[in-house]
Parts: C-alpha cells; sequence; structure tokens
C-alpha cells in the first residue's frame, strides 16, 4: 500500500497529474479514511482544474486533522480554487484561518491582497500586498498586483508605473504585468508607453477580454 501512495506521490512531484490521479484511485483505502491519498487527490485534482473534485478531497484533509503542514497547504489551495472561481468570501474566510494559525507568508498575503480587492477593501487590499513585500520583495504576483490597484484607483499613479515595472523585470513575457505596466502607463498620462505594453500584452494572451478592454480605452483618448 504504502508503495503505491509512494507512486503516486513521485508521479505527482514529476508533474504526471493525471498518472498519479490513476494510481490514487485505484488505491484500496477510502480517501476519507486516509488522509495522505485525500491530500494528493485534491492536489491532483487541482493541477487538472476539476476544482469541485479538489474542493471534495482538500477539505478531507482540513477536517480528518492530516499533519500540520497538509492542513496548512491544503487551505491556501482552497483559498486559491475560491479566488479563481470567485468565491471570494470563502477564500477570505480560508486565509484567516491560516493567518489566525500563524501561518503568515508572502504568498498568503497576496492571495489575500487580491480577495480584498475583489471584496472592494481596497486599503486593506494594499496593506495585505505591502507586507507580502515586506518579506519577499521580489515578489512579482505582489508587485504586479499593487501597481494595478494603485493604478485602476488612482492611487499616485507614478508610484503605480514603479511596481509594475517591477513586476515585468522579473516577468518579462508575463501578459498580465504587461498589461498592468500598460494600464498604470495610461492612468499617468503616457500614452504611447500604455499602448506599446498593452499591444505586447494582447500578443502574448492571444486575445485576452480584459486586456482588449483597456487598449479599447487608451485609444478612445487619442484624438486623431
Amino acid at each position: 500500500m504504502a508503495g503505491s501512495i509512494n507512486e503516486a506521490v513521485r508521479l505527482y512531484k514529476s508533474r504526471r497529474y493525471e498518472q498519479a490521479l490513476r494510481v490514487l484511485l485505484a488505491l484500496e483505502d477510502d480517501p476519507a479514511d486516509n488522509v495522505e491519498i485525500s491530500y494528493y487527490l485534491g492536489l491532483c485534482y487541482t493541477q487538472l482544474k476539476q476544482y469541485d473534485d479538489a474542493l471534495l478531497y482538500l477539505e478531507q484533509v482540513v477536517t480528518n486533522h492530516g499533519s500540520l503542514l497538509q492542513i496548512y497547504q491544503s487551505r491556501m489551495v482552497l483559498s486559491l480554487i475560491y479566488a479563481v472561481t470567485d468565491r471570494y468570501r470563502l477564500a477570505k474566510f480560508e486565509l484567516d484561518q491560516l493567518i489566525g494559525g500563524g501561518y503568515e507568508s508572502s504568498q498568503v498575503f497576496t492571495v489575500y491582497g487580491y480577495v480584498l480587492y475583489e471584496l472592494s477593501q481596497i486599503d486593506e487590499s494594499l496593506k495585505m500586498l505591502q507586507k507580502a513585500l515586506t518579506l519577499d520583495p521580489d515578489n512579482a504576483t505582489a508587485l504586479n498586483s499593487l501597481g494595478y490597484i494603485m493604478a485602476d484607483k488612482g492611487l499616485d499613479p507614478a508610484t503605480a508605473v514603479n511596481y509594475c515595472r517591477e513586476a515585468v523585470k522579473l516577468r518579462p513575457e508575463s501578459f498580465a504585468c504587461l498589461d498592468s505596466l500598460g494600464w498604470a502607463c495610461f492612468k499617468a498620462g503616457r500614452i504611447e508607453e500604455a499602448r506599446t505594453y498593452l499591444r505586447r500584452a494582447m500578443e502574448l494572451s492571444g486575445g485576452h477580454p480584459v486586456i482588449a478592454r483597456h487598449i479599447r480605452t487608451v485609444l478612445d483618448t487619442i484624438d486623431y
């Protein structure tokens, strides 16, 4: 039995998620009675973007008292799933549990900042992102989020550009970072720079609707 679980873990760590999932589902133990199986089933389903299944197994880890690390990791993944599926209050609950349990990291504060932004708690969102950068000044996601939010809300556009520029330095091929930099440049009145970055973001994204909307907004301000 242990060897079979070990094989699934090996496949998972090799990013062979579908193969790992097949091994886990073939095990005789009921995942409800085996936290280790539930944990890796949840992670596999998350990687495969089968979020409803992932939630089922990750919740089992939390409620069935897995190891402290497994519980923390499961709550972190749960918060990410809830965030990407627009269930922000549930994401906030999981993040509150993490922070309340003493698990503070740059990643936790970064996700929390995004969730609070979506809940229109802008001041608290910015504080969380600043905390993330205090722990990890090279956190590109936190830099990008902080710059975008400040630009989008008209809060010190010049500083917003600087944050976004640092994010692009760390992730030069990220369409999300390029979009944020373009949007921040637009908000700071740097129209030509905005067009350049947004067009590059559009190329890399393959036509993301948010980027398209930003480009239309920029073009509408140009007097031909």
